[in-house]
């Protein structure tokens, strides 16, 4: 297994180091610039365009960061490319200019994100592009389906479930992604303790990163049960995980 420990060293911004979307917004290069110039590892979600291209872009329609209607896979990255985000100068960027951009400077973590039906060839057009990247580079997913194609599509490439919840059929569920080569698990904060996450991290040795921290008693409880934290809102200083 390839040596992760990157992945624990320093706090992670989450969809960049954004200002909550009111100058700087999420998933834009702006975002990513700020948090690679601060030193901070980058979390990122990635879809799939109507021609078959990464692109960076969390939500599966397109109305709450640019104010069009529709959906992400319905139009082609030079589509959303032209779009802009939050009414700012920043457009939606592509997964290969994202890429470009950060060269290297900051560990990534790049969530990605299925949508049934529309997102064949995803993770191998997504581990194409990391193929070529010079930087350190994670891939994770909540998506079941997605993460079964790790193995297949993007060997290689460290790759994580996201996860959420404590109920024991959630739980059930996380522990049946262990059989498809995971390194690392991020799981919801608030959802800390829990048997699962216990496991990975005690008995499998695996990293636990938290998402999403924005307070003290997040930052708490990830120092507790997690190795580390996926944050916004606020700087952490990085010796309080260290």
């Amino acid at each position: 297994m390839a040596d992760i420990s990157w992945l624990t060293h320093r706090p992670i911004a989450h969809r960049g180091l954004h200002d909550g979307n009111q100058q700087c917004w999420e998933n834009t290069l702006s975002a990513f610039e700020r948090a690679a110039h601060r030193g901070y590892a980058i979390e990122c979600d990635v879809h799939l365009s109507l021609d078959g291209i990464p692109v960076v872009f969390h939500d599966d329609g397109l109305t709450r960061l640019t104010g069009e209607d529709g959906y992400v896979w319905q139009r082609t990255a030079a589509e959303l490319q032209a779009l802009k985000v939050g009414g700012t100068h920043d457009h939606v960027p592509t997964l290969a200019e994202m890429l470009r951009l950060v060269a290297g400077r900051v560990p990534l973590v790049i969530e990605i994100k299925g949508i049934p039906g529309h997102d064949d060839g995803l993770v191998a057009r997504v581990a194409e592009q990391l193929a070529l990247y010079e930087g350190q580079v994670a891939i994770m997913s909540f998506d079941h389906w997605i993460i079964r194609r790790f193995p297949l599509d993007a060997a290689g490439i460290p790759a994580g479930l996201t996860a959420y919840g404590s109920s024991e059929g959630l739980i059930e569920a996380h522990f049946s992604m262990l059989a498809h080569g995971i390194s690392f698990v991020s799981y919801e904060v608030a959802a800390l303790p829990n048997r699962f996450v216990s496991f990975v991290r005690e008995r499998l040795q695996m990293p636990v990163i938290t998402w999403t921290v924005r307070d003290e008693a997040a930052v708490s409880q990830t120092q507790a049960h997690a190795d580390q934290m996926t944050f916004e809102g606020f700087e952490p200083e990085f010796a309080a995980l260290a």
